[in-house]
């Protein structure tokens, strides 16, 4: 098991504060979703109307379009609760901290908080360049690189199928 001499490689807290950052983001994202899918009627054009930077044509696109809207806020919704149930769950790990951190980046691409874009909305705090979608991108990213369902997930459990199968082909 290479992915596990590999997670061994760093101490016990360090193994688990990885764990728990990666539980605590899946259960922000988890309910991110859930809030959504609970919210009726719920869509993302008011997100996308907000759209000032680089992304701004392509959320214009969108919102042209309400089949590409409707198809956009369930992938939205249900993108949402499968990368948190699979941070949480510590499941396809690497995929769920990618597929978040590939999302999440497009949230802060189409709203950045740059010097010179006023929004309608108000934010939660006064940020320059760097906001928590932006540290949250990172640290899914850190959560990527580092096989931390190996160390309390379900992904323990594909890795010793995929070592089985793996023996038994080579054997």
């Amino acid at each position: 098991m290479v992915a596990m001499k590999q997670i061994t490689n760093y101490s016990r807290p360090e193994r688990w504060i990885l764990a728990v950052l990666r539980i605590i983001i899946g259960w922000h994202i988890l309910y991110e979703g859930f809030s959504k899918l609970l919210v009726p009627n719920w869509s993302s054009a008011s997100f996308l109307l907000e759209s000032k930077w680089i992304l701004k044509g392509f959320a214009e696109w969108i919102m042209s379009n309400p089949a590409v809207l409707s198809t956009v806020d369930f992938l939205n919704i249900w993108g949402l609760i499968a990368i948190g149930i699979g941070l949480i769950l510590g499941l396809f790990t690497r995929a769920a901290a990618i597929s978040g951190a590939i999302l999440l980046l497009l949230y802060y691409l189409s709203n950045p908080p740059l010097i010179g874009l006023e929004y309608s909305l108000p934010t939660e705090g006064n940020y320059l360049i760097v906001s928590k979608t932006l540290i949250e991108v990172v640290a899914l990213v850190v959560l990527a690189v580092f096989p931390t369902g190996l160390i309390a997930g379900l992904d323990i459990y594909l890795a010793k199928v995929w070592n089985r199968n793996k023996n038994k082909m080579e054997g």
